[in-house]
């Protein structure tokens, strides 16, 4: 997976913007609901956050307080520093979080957590639960999606395909996946739950 992001860094943010190969695809209200995400993900309380896959800092720009983005992709966070230039970035493994216990008061991380197996689903909130008490986690919301999970298929502009597991989630099912925890945002694109 690390080739595939690494790959795909600069042309990344695309998906959310709706430009390059995502021009065509038809998402109504797309626009107004990473709006609302976004300002859900600013309304979080100014704490010590752990943004995991942090990507490109697309939704680490929003968080406030003192926070570090760590993504394993070095091409992911040369944008990542571009888009969020007052957090700090480690390149790391978010299945061997390398920080000690308690380092931070939250985990947040964004379309991540749906494209893992089980095995490391456990893995990761383990680790998430070592070095935070807080979880928020962004995904993709089953509103729009016929199935749970799948292989997605994706295709990059320099043409090569790849083929990336994803699942999608209501809140409530994310939360209960999770042991309980409240549902912040909920919609036809995204959903947000904080544990």
């Amino acid at each position: 997976m690390k080739a595939y992001y690494d790959t795909r860094a600069p042309e990344y943010d695309d998906w959310y913007l709706g430009v390059g190969l995502f021009t065509d695809r038809d998402r109504p209200g797309w626009d107004a609901e990473l709006t609302a995400l976004q300002e859900v993900i600013a309304a979080l309380p100014p704490l010590g956050t752990l943004d995991v896959a942090c990507g490109t800092g697309f939704l680490t720009r929003h968080l406030r307080g003192e926070v570090v983005g760590l993504d394993q992709s070095p091409r992911m966070l040369a944008e990542a520093k571009r888009q969020a230039p007052r957090a700090t970035f480690v390149e790391g493994d978010a299945l061997r979080l390398p920080f000690p216990d308690a380092s931070f008061d939250r985990v947040f991380s964004g379309h991540f957590y749906g494209h893992l197996r089980e095995p490391e689903r456990r893995r990761f909130l383990r680790e998430s639960r070592r070095v935070a008490r807080e979880l928020v986690l962004v995904d993709a919301s089953r509103a729009h999606s016929d199935v749970d999970e799948h292989m997605s298929p994706r295709v990059l502009n320099d043409g090569s395909q790849w083929e990336v597991f994803k699942r999608y989630f209501t809140g409530e099912a994310l939360a209960a996946e999770l042991g309980g925890g409240e549902v912040l945002h909920e919609g036809t694109w995204f959903v947000a739950v904080r544990a």
